[in-house]
């Protein structure tokens, strides 16, 4: 019995794409379900919680949309201003990112230099950046250097972090074997404890992604002059009562959160993903 070899290509072209298909499928179910719940809680509290008279404090999902993202003007408005903390959140996460890989490096390479710098480095984190915040102002005045300012006190300890427990991971075998062939501090660094800490370093930009945004929209939120932001909107929509508009513009703020994230997370799988199982 004779077998067509030139079917079997076909074969494999069909089921190639149903399989990703059904993969993708699957990833996407969860979230979608998650969704519709959220939505399903969000119109029970609004409209049988809520009397009609505090109806505002939380209107439902439909009203929402009609009365603040499908209005063109007031997208226009949120649009512009969630640009301008885009660009802050974005200089904000590359200067954590540059400054945190540098002070890990330096710390990985020198002992006493580790014992000076990362103490520092934890008081940093643990001191609450809205209490540091009004010194910021009185240092470097209220626009987009203070924001900017603002999201690297957040955003670059997860990047010292996790770059120096990345640096110090390496396999023990693999240090004794570049010490016997005699490497230097600097081919080391380069050719071994850098990239087998690709993927620490990389999960900690991922998180600092997300914690860049959140900077840019405190820094908006007490740093007014120059152009607004999506958090000088949503302080100014709080103060008015505008619920509608303030669930919009969040709305937006969360969505661009996402989208950060989303875009490292990606970004780690192209990287690391193909030999390193923490980016799977």
């Amino acid at each position: 019995m004779m077998v067509s070899v030139a079917a079997l290509p076909k074969t494999l072209t069909i089921s190639l794409p149903t399989d990703r298909l059904k993969s993708v499928g699957k990833s996407l179910l969860a979230p979608a379900i998650s969704l519709t719940l959220a939505l399903a809680a969000w119109y029970a509290v609004s409209m049988f919680m809520l009397s009609e008279s505090r109806r505002f404090l939380l209107p439902p999902p439909h009203v929402v949309f009609t009365e603040a993202l499908a209005n063109p003007a007031k997208l226009e408005v949120m649009m512009r201003a969630l640009g301008v903390t885009a660009r802050v959140a974005l200089t904000g996460l590359v200067f954590s990112a540059v400054l945190g890989v540098a002070i890990a490096v330096l710390m990985s390479q020198a002992k006493p230099i580790e014992n000076i710098v990362y103490p520092y480095a934890v008081v940093l984190q643990a001191i609450p950046v809205l209490a540091v915040v009004p010194l910021i102002g009185l240092w470097l005045g209220y626009g987009f250097s203070a924001r900017t300012t603002v999201c690297v006190l957040i955003a670059i300890h997860p990047i010292i972090a996790m770059t120096l427990f990345g640096i110090k991971s390496v396999d023990t075998n693999l240090q004794e074997l570049f010490t016997l062939g005699r490497a230097g501090r600097l081919r080391r660094l380069w050719s071994l404890q850098l990239p087998a800490a690709l993927p620490s370093i990389m999960t900690g930009l991922r998180t600092a992604a997300g914690l860049s945004v959140t900077g840019a929209i405190i820094g908006d939120m007490f740093f007014s002059q120059g152009k607004p932001g999506i958090g000088t909107l949503l302080d100014t929509y709080r103060a008015r009562l505008q619920s509608e508009d303030l669930i919009g513009a969040l709305l937006l703020a969360a969505l661009f959160g996402v989208a950060v994230f989303t875009v490292f997370t990606v970004v780690q799988r192209i990287t690391v993903g193909r030999w390193h199982t923490s980016a799977q």
